[in-house]
């Protein structure tokens, strides 16, 4: 059978879909899209325990807060390619790996970050705008550029960056911040640090070899291990505030505690044991923790 040979036009079609489609997934990985799932997701349940949104308004509040977290995480990418390249996780990521220039993804955090306020204070209102830009800044500038390589609290006070999206999902359906609103942001700030230094654990080699101050790194993982033991019981008690205060009722109560109690026990676990496989169980079920807990505020609210 005879073979058939591409002409140069012929071949280098066949290979621009290939490069367009890689183009455009390494923009989107540049937004930090896994990351950005659970934000959004309080987000909108912020949003549904506040009141009685319309679509049109969750959809804009959600376009806003994609932009401004992808903003931020495009900066982090360009600001962190030099240590990103020496970790094994990260060595691939689209700047560290040159498939995408500094200068073009710096820009391309610079265009979401002012897009995004620009669209919410136009589309929902300047309250949510200011909050989504604070958590931009807070995220890009407050953890990537003050805190990730300075000091083992990094993502202590840099998980308040995270913890804003509650506070944009309440202000762009009330137009102000209520007791419950703040509730809201210390569940999300508390639950930050042992969901991401169990990750920590597992990834202590990687940023050990980039230099970066990550708690097991500095202060050991049994340490590391204590923390996350004390930040869960921290988390237990501060999830308990919207029952006390009245703001949630018995249904969301039965949630909390069940899932305040399952974490303090695997982080007790994980100190006892200290092996990889519990820290890998608890940083899994942190991520569970979350999407749970604001979906039970969610039904309490509703039904």
């Amino acid at each position: 059978m005879p073979q058939v040979v591409l002409g140069n036009s012929a071949a280098s079609a066949a290979i621009a879909p290939s490069a367009a489609r890689q183009r455009i997934n390494d923009y989107v990985a540049l937004t930090k899209p896994k990351v950005q799932s659970l934000l959004l997701f309080t987000t909108v349940a912020a949003m549904l325990i506040a009141g009685r949104p319309s679509i049109a308004l969750i959809i804009a509040t959600l376009i806003g807060g994609a932009m401004s977290a992808g903003g931020s995480g495009a900066i982090n990418h360009w600001y962190d390619r030099d240590v990103d390249l020496l970790m094994e996780r990260t060595a691939d990521r689209p700047v560290a790996s040159g498939r995408v220039s500094p200068r073009a993804a710096l820009s391309f955090g610079l265009i979401l970050g002012a897009a995004s306020l620009v669209w919410l204070t136009l589309l929902v209102n300047p309250l949510a705008a200011a909050l989504s830009f604070a958590g931009f800044i807070g995220y890009a500038v407050g953890y990537t550029m003050l805190l990730k390589r300075h000091t083992w609290q990094n993502i202590i006070w840099g998980g308040a960056a995270g913890a804003v999206p509650p506070l944009v999902g309440w202000a762009a359906v009330t137009g102000s911040l209520s007791g419950l609103a703040i509730f809201l942001f210390f569940i999300v700030f508390f639950w930050t640090p042992p969901h991401f230094w169990a990750l920590s654990l597992l990834m202590k080699d990687d940023y050990e070899a980039a230099g970066i101050p990550m708690l097991p790194v500095v202060r050991g993982e049994d340490e590391t291990r204590r923390q996350i033991l004390l930040y869960s019981i921290l988390l237990y008690a501060v999830s308990q505030l919207p029952f006390c205060a009245g703001g949630l009722g018995v249904p969301y109560l039965i949630v909390s505690l069940s899932l305040g109690l399952t974490l303090i026990v695997m982080a007790w676990q994980l100190r006892r044991r200290a092996d990889r496989a519990s820290a890998l169980r608890l940083y899994l079920f942190s991520l569970l923790y979350l999407a749970v807990l604001f979906a039970a505020m969610v039904a309490d609210v509703w039904l």
